[in-house]
């Protein structure tokens, strides 16, 4: 099985940001991270929908046989769009969590809810 260097780099990106949720402590840091893996995603199935071809199905004179999938990026400009929209939702969590909360720390906020 033959991975090119593209996809091995979009496949990167998705595990950092998946690492940085894991591993990292504060809630903003985490939601910089999903916002990685989330774009890394995105690419991913950009370079899945180009492996045919990269022209757009347009019909034109000149004939093209190599085309890009229309389907996927269809499905990734609504992808966009909901992860957009669920990053400015947790932001929006953040900053009602941080009126109570001096910090973003997860483990400080869990301390403050237990006492």
């Amino acid at each position: 099985m033959s991975i090119n260097l593209l996809e091995a780099f979009v496949l990167t990106t998705i595990l950092c940001g998946f690492l940085g949720i894991l591993l990292k402590k504060n809630l903003f840091m985490k939601i910089i991270s999903m916002d990685v893996m989330s774009t890394g995603i995105i690419a991913y199935f950009v370079v899945v929908a180009s492996r045919g071809g990269v022209f757009t199905p347009i019909l034109s004179d000149t004939p093209r046989n190599n085309y890009a999938d229309p389907v996927p990026q269809a499905v990734i400009l609504t992808a966009i769009v909901i992860g957009f929209s669920i990053q400015a939702l947790m932001l929006v969590g953040i900053i009602k969590l941080s009126r109570n909360n001096p910090t973003l720390e997860i483990n400080e906020i869990e301390k403050s809810d237990l006492t």
